[in-house]
């Protein structure tokens, strides 16, 4: 990974930030109280990630970020453009190579006394910050110690739809807290009916007898996950996106978890019991090295000029 090149003096060169209309170092940039998304977490969110000097996939996250907005009765006034530019500045500004890109939609602040949520007025604010791993590299190479949550169980899709990408992380917090207690990395959380869903910022897939596992419902459709699933069709591999339930773990040989944060991340022990032989699998290792061969791909890259 390349260090960001911005000037010692540059202003940005921790991250940049656009709020209110303007860009601004990343450490000065607020939100007001009063925004909805803060005081209700009425609000969505995607983030693209920037790796040598490239956006990945950055149409499809923009997609996602307009499916999400339209989801939720929301309208920022700006076309897909003028986000797009708007991200393309923040980074430029920063000069960060490789980059973690967040553009948020919120309800907004509401006028005196108004509490009807289609009458406030919806604010983007975006930023560019270094690059964030869910797992740090050197971690990945050990694999996660994953566990599924016993005491917590995923917000009911009919309460919060989790394709559109939210803050309603109560209950994946809770489950992280779990994990912490029972000696594991991070964690999974099941749904009502038993099923795997997902975890803090991430998907799970299981590889069992050399086929990949992939919740179909519980789950963000994760541009990660996406691209895994492509990457698995042009190599021959077979993936079922289906209900994986939690009794059906300990068939798996491997796991791992995909992330914009992090891309393809190991899971070497699932409620302490290792997974095949207690090191990154195959499977994985060949997926996680296709991942970031992609970074190079010009069908789902797009450079930046700085």
């Amino acid at each position: 990974m390349t260090e960001p090149t911005a000037a010692a003096d540059n202003p940005y060169r921790r991250g940049c930030a656009w709020v209110d209309g303007e860009y601004v170092p990343v450490g000065e940039a607020k939100i007001s109280l009063l925004d909805a998304g803060f005081s209700r977490s009425d609000v969505t969110y995607d983030v693209v990630a920037v790796w040598d000097e490239k956006f990945f996939r950055l149409d499809a996250h923009l997609d996602r970020f307009e499916r999400s907005m339209k989801h939720l009765h929301m309208n920022l006034g700006l076309d897909r453009a003028a986000i797009s530019e708007i991200l393309h500045e923040c980074v430029r500004r920063s000069g960060l190579r490789e980059s973690y890109v967040e553009m948020i939609a919120t309800r907004g602040r509401p006028g005196r006394g108004a509490r009807d949520p289609w009458t406030f007025q919806n604010q983007f604010y975006a930023y560019a910050i270094p690059y964030i791993w869910i797992v740090e590299p050197d971690k990945q190479e050990a694999g996660s110690h994953l566990i599924i949550a016993r005491d917590t169980v995923r917000i009911p899709e009919a309460s919060v739809d989790p394709t559109v990408k939210n803050f309603h992380w109560g209950d994946l917090t809770r489950g992280a807290f779990e994990a912490r207690e029972r000696g594991g990395s991070t964690v999974v959380l099941p749904d009502l009916d038993g099923n795997l869903t997902e975890g803090p910022g991430f998907n799970i897939f299981l590889v069992v007898d050399g086929e990949l596992r992939t919740p179909d419902a519980g789950v963000l459709e994760g541009i990660t996950r996406r691209t895994v699933l492509d990457l698995a069709a042009e190599q021959g591999l077979t993936a079922h996106v289906a209900p994986v339930p939690v009794a059906d773990v300990g068939q798996a040989d491997e796991a791992f978890m995909t992330s914009t944060a992090g891309g393809v991340m190991p899971v070497t022990s699932i409620d302490g019991q290792p997974l095949g032989d207690g090191t990154p699998g195959p499977i994985t290792m060949m997926l996680r090295q296709a991942y970031w061969d992609a970074h190079d791909d010009p069908r789902w890259t797009t450079p930046i000029d700085y």
